[in-house]
């Protein structure tokens, strides 16, 4: 049972692009809450939504309309440091495409965050080593990205998106450059790191495999949020995929409709 103090609120988000009469609402009104130790999952196909709604809670792009509150504080009204303190430490970001830049190692792409605040070395090292030992990436901290298979690259963005210790963890489709095994491994270690260290998680993504893991789903399509699934207690993840395939095609006539 989570506590029921709200980490994240999302009220009534819309956001739109282009002019006149010319305007796309990519989303139309999109509310709902998120506690603390949650793995929340935001299910959609391409266009729905979903990475605007992620991009507009990790102030990537602007919305139109409505508010987003971190424990009880909204992020529209924060000001240029308390903007840098969000981005910087308050939330982790782990894209789809990795993001790791090619020039600088596991170890350098994994620290960027930490240098950039001025975190003692001594104390980012600890922080790093303990990070590499449980996502199992201690052999390849000094390799560059193209030495790296993808699993290890997202593993490696993972840690970079940990390393601060966040509130919250947002994923874009982090499966979705990757193969089934390396997939598998990823959604394990998330689910660690939700279950074993607390951190709440909001994933957004097409694949009933990975919401699967989540202990919550929220279906989006055309910009609004249309039905909600919760995993039961003991219920099995195969159980839930289960349901997660069944209310898709109960919803769409079929996945091609909802995914």
């Amino acid at each position: 049972m989570f506590r029921q103090e709200k980490l994240l609120e999302v009220h009534n988000l819309q956001k739109n692009y282009g002019k006149k009469n010319n305007i796309t609402k990519a989303l139309k009104g999109v509310s709902f809450d998120i506690f603390p130790g949650e793995f929340l999952g935001i299910m959609g196909p391409s266009g729905s939504g979903k990475t605007t709604l992620l991009n507009c809670i990790a102030t990537i792009i602007k919305p139109t309309s409505g508010r987003v509150l971190l424990n009880g504080k909204n992020i529209s009204a924060f000001d240029s440091k308390d903007l840098a303190d969000y981005r910087g430490s308050r939330i982790g970001y782990l894209f789809q495409d990795f993001a790791l830049l090619d020039n600088l190692t596991g170890q350098e792409n994994i620290l960027l965050p930490l240098s950039i605040h001025g975190m003692d070395f001594a104390k980012a090292r600890t922080k790093l080593d303990e990070l590499a030992g449980f996502l199992e990436i201690a052999d390849i901290l000094n390799k560059f990205p193209a030495q790296m298979s993808g699993g290890q690259k997202q593993r490696v963005a993972a840690a970079r998106s940990l390393i601060s210790e966040p509130d919250i963890v947002l994923a874009d489709e982090p499966t979705g450059a990757l193969d089934t095994r390396s997939a598998r491994i990823l959604m394990n270690k998330l689910t660690a790191i939700n279950h074993e260290r607390g951190r709440t998680i909001l994933m957004v993504s097409h694949d009933p495999n990975a919401t699967s893991f989540c202990s919550r789903i929220l279906f989006i399509q055309d910009g609004v949020i249309f039905h909600e699934l919760r995993r039961q207690q003991d219920e099995s993840r195969q159980k839930f995929y289960e349901r997660i395939m069944q209310l898709m095609a109960q919803l769409g006539g079929g996945s091609a409709n909802v995914l």
